[in-house]
């Protein structure tokens, strides 16, 4: 008998006319940036977020290094972000010669709270990076309010958030700055790529400078300065014609790719939750307020042993689960470039805990009953039961 097909984390197919558009790409004879579908899809997001502009990047590590040298960060400084997190936010930090200060995360959203990070500012703070952690946001208004007060700049990691809301608000549209990625595991990609979101009026002018290499291209095309010249700091960071119409044909298809994830988000949560307790596991919770894409769907286990057993388990049941972030006040360029501050409870069980399912667009429905089936056949030892 044929073992079943193992059914992979992350898959990639074409959702509409991507290769299409390569095709019609290759024949306008330009696959640098500036070219029609990158400023297509620049247009698709300030439309369908309402940013002030939105400047499509090779990745997302590009667009946070972007708006930390916006921002003007400098040796000293400091930003507090989640140590639960990506490693670029804390890179982009560092590579600036300012200082990532690692606070800890809510259990209920794995987000920042604003009381955690009310207490992490100094009088050497200079931003707040939040993280959008599985499409969902919290408290970005208290954030907001907080940052305001205190003048600092607000800056959304929303690599994992297109299409999710807070307060009926887009993410991504409410610190002064935020970023998307377009990576292939996320609801909508390019193979790599991402997007920075400027909010605030005063900083457009700047960035589209230091996007265009640190020169005032931009005006030249537009026909306002007679030639382009050195103006400022800046870098080689905008999208290439290529990805950016492959990124353009799945912007068309994006409310189908939503709403079908979506769904899978649907059935893997109602599939699971009868027998969660059971199995020692607990489900996303829901956070008010706040309308979530679908991005991830994860489960946290008893502890660190139970879930590498969890793994394992769907592993000889042919579904491939991974586990997420190692936290990075405790990777050793954490420690060198970085500094902890209070404790971090909740991010060091959650990294030990978390678990992540398979979820992608050709993930069918009778996959997502396979992986359910697969955790109904995991066996708790007694001494794991809750």
């Amino acid at each position: 008998m044929n073992a079943p097909k193992t059914i992979p984390f992350n898959q990639v197919r074409p959702v509409g006319k991507e290769y299409q558009y390569m095709q019609e790409a290759v024949s306008l004879h330009h696959l640098s940036s500036g070219g029609q579908f990158a400023s297509r899809c620049e247009d698709w997001l300030e439309r369908r977020l309402g940013t002030r502009r939105a400047i499509l990047t090779h990745t997302c590590t590009h667009a946070l290094e972007l708006a930390c040298l916006a921002i003007d960060l400098k040796p000293g400084d400091e930003v507090i972000m989640p140590s639960f997190a990506f490693v670029t936010a804390a890179t982009a930090i560092a590579l600036r010669g300012a200082v990532p200060v690692f606070v800890d995360i809510s259990p209920d959203s794995l987000t920042l709270h604003p009381d955690t990070v009310a207490r992490a500012i100094t009088d050497r703070t200079k931003a707040v990076i939040v993280i959008h952690y599985a499409g969902y946001g919290a408290w970005i208004d208290g954030l907001k309010d907080l940052c305001d007060r205190r003048g600092l700049y607000l800056i959304e990691d929303a690599a994992q958030a297109i299409d999710s809301s807070y307060l009926g608000k887009p993410l991504g549209t409410l610190g002064h700055l935020a970023t998307l990625s377009f990576h292939e595991t996320k609801n909508l990609i390019a193979g790599e790529g991402g997007a920075l979101l400027i909010n605030d009026e005063t900083l457009v002018d700047r960035i589209e400078i230091m996007a265009e290499k640190g020169t005032d291209r931009a005006q030249f095309l537009q026909g306002r300065v007679e030639k382009y010249v050195w103006q400022d700091l800046g870098s080689s960071v905008r999208m290439g014609e290529l990805p950016a119409a492959y990124l353009f044909a799945q912007f068309e298809e994006a409310d189908h790719v939503f709403g079908y994830r979506r769904e899978l988000w649907r059935r893997y949560h109602t599939g699971l939750a009868p027998m969660a307790n059971e199995k020692g596991l607990s489900l996303p919770r829901h956070i008010p307020d706040s309308s979530g894409n679908a991005h991830l769907f994860y489960v946290l286990t008893q502890d660190r042993a139970h879930r590498d057993r969890l793994l394992s388990h769907l592993a000889d049941h042919g579904v491939q689960a991974v586990f997420h972030y190692v936290p990075l006040h405790s990777s050793p360029a954490g420690k060198k470039f970085g500094r902890a501050h209070g404790p971090m409870t909740v991010t060091d069980q959650v990294a030990d805990t978390l678990l992540r399912l398979p979820l992608y667009h050709s993930l069918s429905f009778d996959d997502v009953a396979r992986v359910v089936e697969a955790v109904a056949a995991f066996e708790t030892p007694a001494k794991d039961a809750p």
